[in-house]
């Protein structure tokens, strides 16, 4: 049980219809303000650059071993 009654909700429901926090959300509003938070899911992509850079080594340690 998570502590909610249905009494709880349903005042809970009352008061969310009378604050409407929908009208008062933020957000970006500006162009920039847009292109910064288009970016927010954005993770680097570190993971693809890690993976070619571990073939490139790998690679390279095959040819020194080839070598010598």
């Amino acid at each position: 049980m998570n502590g909610w009654t249905t009494e709880r909700r349903q005042r809970q429901a009352q008061l969310i219809k009378q604050w409407q926090p929908w009208q008062h959300s933020t957000g970006a509003r500006t162009l920039e303000g847009k292109a910064i938070a288009s970016r927010n899911a954005f993770k680097g992509g570190f993971r693809q650059q890690l993976k070619e850079l571990s073939q490139l080594l790998r690679a390279q340690k095959q040819a020194i071993d080839e070598i010598g």
